[in-house]
């Protein structure tokens, strides 16, 4: 099991680890605690760099497989051995970018959430710009425009961002907390990750946030568009 240090500080840049397993023809290495983000809910994995015996081997991709993380290792160098201790370095411009963009989004559904009732049906980002898709009827420029200003607004705020983990049964009581359309939380999850934006949005989210709406940025509505009879998609970017 990989200890998931992302989750309770998105804020560290480097770590100590040790590798617990090897996958040869995958290139991947399983350490037993990393602040790698895998990618999942729309945030994509993060980039970085592994050191092990004074080799840096470049990581290419992560991602979560059960209750373990893989790294892969770019490059043709052999794989460190298990046992081999390792330091972890991330790719933070990227990574920060991406925290900035996905509590921007976070200000965006609780914003639209809180002013029009409308859940989310879907989203992605990348650094700097995302897309999140909602349940409207219809979507026009005025509407787009005022909710631009709210979120903005919202951002000027300089609200707090707390994360905690919390049990299940206790979560749920929470009113409110899925904010998407299906709930994809594990029928079987035991804790639930909760991210909420102080005096705007609560929600269950395992991405890495920035700690208060004042380092987002300014939100720019990019565009918007139907993309069916209750579904209308916004892309912002962040300035």
């Amino acid at each position: 099991m990989t200890d998931l240090l992302y989750q309770t500080d998105s804020y560290l840049k480097e770590f100590d680890a040790k590798i617990t397993s090897t996958f040869q023809a995958e290139r991947a290495v399983v350490l037993d605690r990393t602040a790698f983000y895998p990618g999942g809910g729309g945030q994509p994995c993060d980039f970085g760099t592994v050191t092990v015996d004074g080799v840096i081997y470049p990581v290419t991709k992560v991602r979560k497989q059960g209750d373990d993380v893989l790294h892969f290792l770019g490059g043709d160098l052999a794989l460190p051995a298990i046992a081999s201790a390792a330091y972890g370095i991330l790719d933070w411009v990227r990574r920060y970018e991406l925290m900035r963009t996905h509590t921007g989004l976070h200000v965006l559904c609780g914003t639209v959430f809180r002013d029009y009732g409308a859940l989310v049906t879907g989203g992605d980002m990348e650094p700097l710009k995302g897309r999140m898709d909602f349940e409207f009827e219809t979507m026009r420029g005025e509407l787009v425009r005022e909710i631009e200003n709210a979120v903005n607004k919202e951002v000027a705020q300089a609200r707090e961002i707390k994360v905690k983990i919390l049990p299940r049964e206790e979560a749920f009581q929470i009113p409110d907390l899925i904010r998407t359309k299906i709930n994809l939380l594990p029928e079987g999850i035991a804790q639930v990750r909760t991210v909420e934006i102080v005096g705007l949005d609560l929600q269950a989210d395992g991405g890495t946030h920035v700690r208060n709406t004042n380092e987002v940025g300014r939100i720019r509505v990019a565009d918007y568009k139907s993309k069916g009879a209750m579904n209308k998609r916004i892309y912002i970017e962040i300035e």
